[in-house]
């Protein structure tokens, strides 16, 4: 397991506070959400990198960008922003708000699939149920697309892509913090889904909260394995 780093924008100490010129100070309950994104402990096969976080959706932001890997082979990517507004939201609901893009190559026959967007859905709510998480006014939108090639590319095999854009309400825990570790390990679960990985470790089953990881996950063919070297 490796443990998660993130990098905070330009306009803040070192706890991802985003948008503005003021030096407003930064809210204990934001630098403590941060610390849990650090201190997650998440599958070897997820490479977790610092991303400049967005400058302008919230007074304060932290971003991270992840892949799964494979050998040399990127599976599947994505980006995790955690946003805050200490006066409160009324879209969010709350004072956070996590917002995501994850994408991944798809094969043929599960591209075909007429249930897909809907089953993709179905693996972010999964995850974050599989870990006992409350969050609220989830929102977001499935794409797929597909490239067909020709001419000097015409050598190579159509390819398809999904790409799902969504953002979530964590519910706030002891002192208006949300338990931000968790909620990054249900997301990297998703990213490892997406990429056709087995489940592994936490929300593989029985969990520290008792739920059965996959629990309301709807499943289809496993999207590929990982590559041998």
């Amino acid at each position: 397991m490796a443990a998660a780093q993130g990098h905070s924008s330009d306009h803040s100490d070192d706890t991802g506070k985003a948008g503005g010129t003021g030096q407003e100070p930064v809210p204990p309950v934001f630098r403590k959400a941060v610390e849990g994104l650090r201190s997650a402990r998440l599958r070897p096969e997820i490479e977790i990198d610092p991303t400049r976080p967005p400058q302008r959706l919230a007074p304060f932001a932290y971003a991270l960008e992840a892949a799964v890997v494979s050998g040399e082979e990127d599976l599947a990517d994505g980006r995790l922003v955690l946003l805050h507004d200490p006066s409160g939201h009324d879209a969010w609901q709350g004072n956070f708000r996590l917002v995501t893009l994850v994408r991944a190559e798809l094969e043929p026959e599960m591209a075909a699939d007429p249930l897909l967007p809907e089953v993709c859905w179905s693996w972010l709510t999964g995850a974050l149920e599989a870990r006992g998480l409350g969050y609220g006014e989830a929102s977001g939108t499935v794409t797929q697309a597909g490239s067909h090639y020709f001419g000097g590319l015409a050598e190579r095999r159509p390819a398809s892509q999904i790409e799902i854009r969504a953002s979530w309400t964590p519910r706030e825990g002891l002192g208006g913090v949300p338990d931000t570790a968790a909620h990054l390990a249900a997301w990297c679960d998703l990213l490892c889904q997406v990429a056709g990985l087995p489940p592994s470790g936490q929300g593989a089953g029985e969990n520290g909260t008792g739920t059965t990881a996959g629990a309301g996950v709807v499943s289809l063919p496993q999207r590929r394995g990982p590559q041998q070297a």
